[in-house]
Order: C-alpha cells, then structure tokens, then sequence
C-alpha cells in the first residue's frame, strides 16, 4: 500500500497563519497594557516612588523631633480622623485638584475633618505638565481648594511634581522646559495667595526631569518622598527637608510622613 506524505506547507498559508498570530497577540497585549495605566484623576503622592526607588525600612530614630503627618487622596475615601488623631497624627495634606481636569469628591470630608479634630492641614495638586501650563494649574489649584488662610492652622499649598503615573517619566518635557513649567506653577501660586508653595518630589524624579535644579531652594520648603530609613540625598538646593513622606503603609492611612521639627515649627509654617 502507498505511503501519501505531506506535501511542502504553502507560502499563502503560512502568510495567514502569521497574520492570526499577530492579530491574538494584539487582543491579548492590549488589555494588559491598558492595565497598567490608571484613570486620569487617580494619582496621589508617591504613587511612582516603589516602583522606581523601592523601599528600604522604616525611619530610625533621630535626634531632633519630628511631628507625625498623613496625605490622602479620592482613592482613601473618607477618613476616620479621630483614630488618627488618637495614633499621635497632627497635620494632614489632602489632594484638592489634578491637572485642570479633575477635583477630589472626598475633599471637604478630608480637608474639614482633619481641621475638626484639631489638626494644621493643607491641600496638594498633583501636577501634569502635559496637559496645561504650570499658571494655568495653579490658578485652578487655588480656585478649587488649594489656597491659603491666616488662621494659624491652614499650610501653603503643596505642588506634587513626580513620575508621570499616564505615560513619560518627564511628562515629554526637556529639563529646561520642566523648570520653567514648575517656576510658573510656584509665582502664579505665590501672587494669588501671599505664600511660598510647598515642592513634594523624590531626588531620583527631580534629578532626571529637572536637571536636579538648585534654584527654589532658597524660598519654597522641600517634601521628600522616600520609603527608608532616612530621606537620602536631597535635591540641590535644599541643605534640609521640612516634611518626609517615609511609608505608604502605615496605620490606618498609608502615606505618613514626619515634619522635621516639633509641633511648634508645624504652626509656623501655617503661620508664614
């Protein structure tokens, strides 16, 4: 009986069967990808620092006194404020804006309660250089939570300027250009509120997308982001941090960070 042996695969059909490989390789890639971006409106402070400088240990103890602090964003909903207040937690940032696109739906739970159980807060905006200009941020910022009062108890406005959670590191700025979208965030804010706004960032972020610029040092605080047992090398300009956002897992909130000095430096800060 003869043996039939298979012919030689033809070229078409070895065309087609590439063409359904890449076509599922494509269903399947595309969620995946669109996965790990988040929402637009979603970011809060640190969200990038594990993922690019990861984290190692917690605070040791230090000679000089520090005043326990949390940050909270939409994604913590509303806060249990009295079971912070009772841990030791005497100021509070809450995020009030995102680019000019979104504001926190949690904000005057989170803003208004903290206050209420005796807390000095502030608010922050999370920045996005790629969408609108840095004034036209800060103007937004001030219009929808992020201005300042002299009550003794309300902080300057905070600018979260880091990793870009939606797409490039740098937001597809050049270092120049990123500094000159922070400068004009910081004298729009400035010339609405009287006050010098507080820089949130991580020395690896700002060392990439700035240049590690020296320039607001001298007139805006420094709030450090690194999850470790000191805040490490701290961009140029600064000889020293006022706030350290050193967990994204501690109690009751995630983020907590330690301002550097006792409660009284905290009250001159609110005070200007």
């Amino acid at each position: 009986m003869p043996v039939h042996r298979p012919g030689p695969v033809r070229p078409r059909r070895l065309f087609l069967a590439g063409l359904l490989l890449t076509a599922l390789s494509l269903v399947l890639a595309g969620p995946a990808d669109a996965a790990t971006k988040p929402a637009r409106g979603t970011a809060h402070m640190g969200m990038g620092v594990l993922a690019h400088d990861g984290r190692a240990g917690a605070p040791a103890a230090r000679a000089v006194t520090q005043t326990e602090g949390v940050d909270v964003s939409g994604h913590q909903g509303d806060v249990a404020w009295s079971t912070l207040w009772s841990s030791g937690v005497r100021w509070a940032y809450t995020k009030a804006t995102e680019g000019t696109y979104y504001t926190n739906p949690y904000f005057a739970q989170q803003y208004n309660g903290s206050y209420g159980v005796g807390m000095i807060r502030g608010a922050y905006h999370f920045a996005t250089p790629d969408t609108t200009g840095g004034a036209t941020q800060a103007n937004y910022f001030v219009d929808h939570g992020g201005g300042w009062s002299a009550d003794g108890r309300t902080l300057p406005g905070t600018l979260d300027i880091e990793w870009n959670p939606y797409g490039a590191e740098c937001y597809g700025k050049s270092q120049s250009a990123m500094v000159s979208w922070i400068a004009d965030f910081l004298n729009t804010y400035r010339s609405r509120t009287g006050r010098d706004a507080v820089i949130y960032t991580a020395t690896s972020w700002w060392s990439d997308c700035t240049g590690n610029y020296a320039g607001f040092g001298s007139s805006n605080p420094l709030w450090i982001a690194r999850y470790a047992s000191a805040p490490g090398t701290l961009p140029a300009g600064w000889a020293y941090y006022t706030m350290w956002q050193y967990t994204s897992s501690g109690p009751t909130v995630g983020d907590h960070d330690k301002f550097n000095g006792a409660l009284d430096r905290v009250q001159a800060l609110a005070n200007g």
